[in-house]
């Protein structure tokens, strides 16, 4: 289950955590946009984002949800909601891990339309790859390095995106240059051959 910066497949089922990991960054979300990376998400999913109470929402929290509200008039992070047998899905999958609707959902779809699920969770990233198409489940970090892996971002972006990412108290900056390092590593092994 590592994660490979060298491949992603631009086509993604987005969970609530990736959505916002994904626009916790103007860079990095640009970056993809330019990449023709598509983020769809269940209605679920949109639930848990944009209409789900909050008991003390942050800035930070209404500043991502702007930019979901934002990008969804754009086209991007389309909600599509699930069929009966995918919602028997989500009832099979839920016995079988602790994990949140979003995730269950985002899965059991990203399952039926043979497209990648993108998530930051561990244990939702196990079940898709347990019951996905192999290689389907994918994260934001991963995300991060195949755009540098591709040169679709520079160097100089890296500081960049960690400092807009941190500004929305997002919690991936260590697996960010991770797969920085990781993407820089494999373009200098290309390079070489």
């Amino acid at each position: 289950m590592a994660v490979n910066a060298t491949r992603f497949y631009p086509h993604n089922v987005t969970d609530t955590c990736s959505v916002w990991n994904v626009l916790s960054s103007k860079t990095l979300y640009d970056a993809s946009r330019n990449a023709n990376c598509h983020f769809a998400c269940t209605a679920y999913v949109v639930y848990e984002c944009l209409v789900k109470p909050r008991k003390s929402p942050s800035e930070a929290d209404t500043i991502l949800r702007n930019r979901l509200v934002r990008a969804r008039e754009s086209g991007q992070f389309r909600e599509f909601h699930l069929t009966i047998d995918e919602l028997e899905d989500v009832a099979v999958l839920e016995q079988r891990r602790k994990l949140g609707k979003g995730e269950l959902s985002s899965i059991a779809f990203a399952r039926r339309t043979r497209q990648a699920v993108l998530t930051d969770d561990r244990k939702a990233r196990r079940l898709a790859d347990q019951v996905c198409d192999q290689g389907m489940a994918q994260t934001t970090p991963q995300l991060l390095g195949w755009l540098f892996f591709n040169a679709q971002l520079l160097d100089s972006d890296l500081n960049v995106i960690v400092k807009e990412h941190e500004e929305v108290n997002r919690p991936l900056t260590k697996y960010f240059q991770e797969m920085y390092y990781q993407a820089l590593e494999r373009r200098a092994m290309d390079a070489i051959q």
